[in-house]
């Protein structure tokens, strides 16, 4: 009875084990990759997107991020990749974000960048990245890009370890989220005026 019981205890223990491995990233699949809805031939256009072509003719006038995402690409379904081309014009950043779905690694094509992460312990890690310098932010991380030249923009790449890597920007999801301004006021130890000056900030 008592190995009855132990190997019940085991069995569910690796069930749970397996179910947060499953949540934590993009399922696996068991084909090469997963046929288009409403499709009876796929060829060499569907493994193709051309969503990124002219994006460096011209420097945006503020920060643009280009995904290329199961969204904008389907044939990246089940393939846990993803990528983003970051343009950032100068004196302009990324604000501080997360991307719970998985690890970023960013490389730099064009001008210079500071970018930075916090960890889970609060220590923040940056560093001024140069054209050809990569640098990796974890999974579940806060971190940020920052282009500090006052003339030269600068372009990175960004590389996801999920078809569906999301962004969730700190400032919006704290200031316009509805939390009220007497809890945001006592949370950041100010008062409720100047979180009414953040939050209008962001709405400009």
């Amino acid at each position: 009875m008592r190995l009855v019981r132990l190997m019940m205890i085991i069995i569910l223990v690796l069930a749970l084990a397996t179910s947060k491995r499953v949540l934590a990233s993009d399922p696996d699949i068991l084909s090469d990759y997963i046929f288009p809805q409403n499709s009876t031939v796929v060829d060499a256009t569907y493994f193709t997107h051309t969503g990124l072509r002219g994006i460096f003719d011209q420097t945006p006038e503020t920060f643009r991020a280009t995904k290329a995402s199961l969204a904008e690409f389907p044939a990246l379904n089940g393939q846990s990749v993803s990528y983003a081309v970051l343009q950032f014009p100068p004196s302009t950043l990324f604000p501080p974000h997360t991307r719970p779905d998985a690890a970023g690694l960013l490389f730099l094509l064009a001008g210079s960048l500071e970018v930075g992460l916090v960890d889970t312990k609060n220590v923040l890690y940056t560093q001024t990245l140069q054209p050809g310098d990569m640098f990796i932010f974890p999974k579940g991380l806060i971190h940020y890009q920052c282009n500090s030249d006052p003339q030269i923009p600068a372009t990175a790449i960004a590389a996801f370890g999920s078809a569906s890597a999301r962004a969730v920007t700190v400032p919006p999801s704290v200031f316009a989220s509805g939390i009220d301004d007497v809890i945001l006021a006592k949370s950041f130890k100010t008062d409720v005026d100047t979180i009414k000056k953040i939050k209008a900030g962001l709405t400009n």
